[in-house]
């Protein structure tokens, strides 16, 4: 059993984010998800409504040991081909899911009460939004619990899972957090993460970069440098800090303190994340 706790990728799909129709609110939020339950993310890409970068991309995914959320697409209009790009990155057939043709099918019956009609199946609309629950053959359904429209999960051949979601935020969110708190609730880490930082005035990165990888050597904690040249408080600082396990970050942020008074830099107000 892998005991390594997974890392998180998230891509975003749309020309309308690239173009600045409409502005990226999944990035920020995912952030929010993953911070909330101790966990991060570790990379993210944005890419347009074209097949050929989506599969590219995909098969990057299906080929890593990730965990990756993808936003967007995977909806039944011709500008939407998360679906397809899916299918074609794993190299397998595309079908419709039996559960989600009667998630789907409920839906519309709950539509049709709704008006005051009786749902016909064989309706040509009615039968296009089928084309909804097309998912890659061997994928299992992520339920939607705004509109009963479900998402999809796959694995790739590499281990990792990329979990498919609408593009709306409305339910892309809820069906993420549903997953994080799910399969995923074993890995949350409240109160295992740490960062603590301090404000640093007078130096620069380049002399501390040496005390940066030392910490880095001896302690089991990763070293971040924010560095600012304009902030409306602090002025040109360095916020410079550590994370990892609180243990860890206890002795090297003690140890990354003492030596920076070694500098003859002012230090400002320090940080806990």
């Amino acid at each position: 059993m892998n005991l390594k706790t997974p890392e998180f990728g998230l891509i975003i799909i749309g020309d309308e984010i690239l173009s600045g129709k409409r502005a990226d609110k999944h990035l920020p939020k995912v952030i929010e998800l993953l911070q909330a339950r101790g966990l991060s993310l570790a990379w993210v890409r944005c890419i347009g409504d074209d097949r050929s970068r989506i599969t590219d991309a995909l098969r990057d995914a299906f080929a890593g040991a990730d965990v990756v959320f993808c936003c967007g697409g995977i909806g039944a209009t011709p500008d939407d081909h998360t679906r397809q790009c899916a299918a074609a990155a794993l190299g397998v057939d595309l079908a419709l899911h039996p559960q989600a043709r009667e998630l789907i099918e409920q839906r519309m019956r709950d539509l049709a009460a709704e008006r005051g009609e009786t749902h016909d199946t064989a309706r040509p609309d009615n039968v296009h939004r089928l084309n909804m629950g097309v998912f890659p053959v061997g994928a299992s359904i992520i339920p939607n619990p705004y509109n009963k429209i479900p998402g999809f999960s796959c694995v790739g051949a590499g281990g990792s899972t990329v979990h498919f979601v609408p593009g709306f935020p409305v339910m892309a969110w809820p069906m993420i957090e549903s997953l994080l708190d799910g399969p995923y609730a074993h890995w949350h880490r409240q109160g295992l993460w740490q960062e603590r930082s301090v404000v640093v005035m007078g130096a620069m990165e380049a002399a501390l970069t040496p005390l940066m990888e030392r910490i880095e050597r001896e302690h089991p904690v990763k070293v971040f440098s924010l560095p600012s040249v304009d902030h409306p408080v602090h002025g040109r600082h360095i916020e410079l800090g550590v994370k990892g396990e609180p243990a860890h970050v206890a002795v090297a942020f003690q140890v990354l303190v003492l030596e920076l008074n070694g500098f003859g830099v002012e230090l400002g107000p320090e940080m806990v994340q």
